[in-house]
């Protein structure tokens, strides 16, 4: 666009104007909901006490709230089951907790090491902290596809997360990357591109890293006398015990001073250990925040999934969370759960445990 001005001298000079136009995703979901959220759920074998934290954390947000003992797979609240028992939705960032755990096991890197890419240098615990494209794209060209869908599916991702749990339906996992003309292994690795997750499948998954490695099949109890005679039933073990503290470094960055600070705006009494995602498909936007605690009477894993539009993005799920975890502080629930842990007997998990099979024989590379 061409203009003119007038000088100091009373003299007409052109000049040249640029208008940037913006482009803005158009979205057609709401991210809010009228009515009671949940209102027909099945709950009488859920923890009163969590689902109601749950509740009044999503308020009146599209989504769905899972809380898990991650000790045992136990779920112990789930808001608006019939989204958190549906084929799920595209990972986005929170794919990168299963890339990282793959280039661990690999040998690709540590935590520590300094990755280089297009004009900077960043390790493993800065680039889940700040949920880095770019590193986990990198990450993905040196596994290959075949490795990265290897430890995808031993984590769970693809098969039903739960023992029995009616109405569940199953995500999926390709048996073939995306075409490289739509970012092929490398964008399935930064945020899940043609992948279909659960909030079961990964709340199980994380349960895992929680717990240093035990994939439980998530029960849902639905009566008292379920929940008296739950006994834990185990999927597999998975081999990523001495890989933990590392991933759990950048989740701790996360919440700290990452993607997921939002939380400590509502909850900074324990630590958390989380990972968002934010990313969108034909006008529906999903935020993902998956994290557990660590508290001296043991850990929860929560997993809050949004649908909506521009209001619904992976930190306003960590800033819900945060909400959920101050809900629960309020009624003195872990001081109560201590209580309840010293006066219930142990139970021992049934099935038979497998160690995940070692990964196809691939070349590793060195990431400088």
């Amino acid at each position: 666009m061409r203009t003119t001005a007038t000088t100091a001298g009373g003299q007409l000079r052109r000049v040249s104007v640029t208008r940037r136009h913006r482009y803005y995703e158009r979205f057609t979901a709401s991210s809010f909901v009228q009515g009671a959220i949940g209102a027909d759920d099945v709950t009488a074998g859920e923890d009163p006490v969590v689902r109601q934290a749950a509740i009044d954390a999503l308020g009146d947000m599209n989504g769905t709230a899972l809380v898990i003992d991650p000790s045992n797979g136990r779920i112990l609240a789930m808001v608006n089951q019939k989204l958190a028992l549906s084929p799920g939705a595209e990972p986005c960032s929170t794919i990168k907790l299963t890339v990282a755990l793959a280039a661990l096991s690999e040998g690709l890197v540590t935590r520590d090491t300094p990755v280089q890419l297009p004009g900077f240098r960043m390790d493993m615990t800065q680039a889940l902290a700040k949920s880095n494209n770019l590193y986990f794209e990198e990450m993905g060209r040196e596994l290959g596809f075949d490795r990265v869908r290897h430890y995808a599916t031993q984590f769970g991702l693809g098969e039903l997360a739960g023992y029995n749990i009616a109405g569940e339906q199953l995500g999926m996992y390709p048996d073939q990357p995306i075409p490289e003309s739509e970012g092929g292994v490398a964008r399935m690795c930064s945020f899940g591109q043609g992948v279909s997750l659960t909030p079961l499948q990964l709340g199980a998954f994380v349960a895992a890293i929680a717990n240093g490695g035990t994939l439980y099949y998530l029960q849902h109890p639905t009566t008292p006398e379920e929940v008296a005679a739950f006994q834990p039933r185990v999927k597999r073990t998975l081999d990523i015990g001495r890989y933990v503290p590392d991933v759990e470094d950048g989740m701790a960055g996360a919440v700290e001073y990452g993607t997921a600070r939002s939380l400590r705006a509502n909850f900074n009494q324990l630590p958390v250990f989380g990972k968002t995602g934010t990313c969108s498909n034909d006008g529906t936007r999903f935020g993902w925040f998956a994290s557990y605690s660590e508290t001296p009477q043991g850990a929860l894993v929560t997993v809050f999934f949004l649908e909506g539009g521009r209001p619904t993005f992976g930190p306003r799920a960590a800033e819900l969370t945060g909400e959920f975890y101050k809900n629960l502080w309020g009624h003195d629930y872990f001081a109560l759960k201590s209580q309840d842990a010293q006066n219930a007997p142990a139970t021992a998990p049934a099935g038979n445990p497998a160690t995940a099979f070692p990964a196809p024989a691939a070349p590793t590379s060195a990431v400088q």
